[in-house]
C-alpha cells in the first residue's frame, strides 16, 4: 500500500465542476493499494498517517502531528501509484489491486482513521476527479508498506 501525504493548506475534490469535498488544514492524501497488499498493510498505513509529525512547533521544528494541530484528511485513491514506466512510454498497472480490493481496503484504512478521530473527507472511487490543494512548505511524504526491515 503506498500513501503520498501533502500538507496542505487546503485540499479539495471536484468531479463534472462540483464540489466534492473540501479540507482546509491538514493531509491530502493519495492512496493506492497493490494486489497483493494484506490487512496489515492498512495497519502500517494507518499507523503512520496518523503520527506523521510534519507540523512545526512554536520552535519550526516538524514535531507535531495531524491531531496534535487539529488537522483534516483529503483521501483520493489512485491506483496509478502502482504504474511501472521501466519498460516502453505507457505505464503498467499490473500491480494496482482490482477495484474491488483496492475500494474495500481504501474503505477500511478511512473508517479506522475516522474511529481514531480524525475527520476524514473523501473523493469519489473510480471516478475522473480533479484534485485542488495547497501545498503548504511544501512538505509532501511518500509512505509504502512494503517497506525494508
Amino acid at each position: 500500500m503506498r500513501a503520498v501525504i501533502q500538507k496542505v493548506k487546503k485540499a479539495s475534490v471536484s468531479v463534472d465542476n462540483k464540489l466534492v469535498s473540501e479540507i482546509g488544514y491538514g493531509f491530502m492524501i493519495l492512496l493506492g493499494v497493490k494486489d497483493t497488499d494484506k490487512e496489515e498493510d492498512i495497519e502500517y498505513i494507518k499507523k503512520k498517517i496518523s503520527k506523521l509529525r510534519i507540523f512545526e512547533d512554536n520552535e519550526g521544528k516538524m514535531n507535531l502531528s495531524l491531531k496534535d494541530v487539529g488537522g483534516e484528511i483529503l483521501m483520493v485513491s489512485q491506483f496509478t501509484l502502482y504504474g511501472d514506466a521501466r519498460k516502453g512510454n505507457r505505464p503498467s498497472f499490473s500491480q494496482s489491486a482490482k477495484a474491488d480490493k483496492a475500494e474495500k481496503y481504501y474503505e477500511i484504512l478511512i473508517n479506522q482513521l475516522k474511529e481514531e478521530g480524525f475527520e476524514v473527507k473523501t473523493g469519489i472511487f473510480q471516478t475522473h476527479m480533479e484534485v485542488s490543494l495547497v501545498n503548504d512548505g511544501p512538505v509532501t511524504i511518500i509512505l509504502d508498506s512494503e517497506r525494508i526491515v
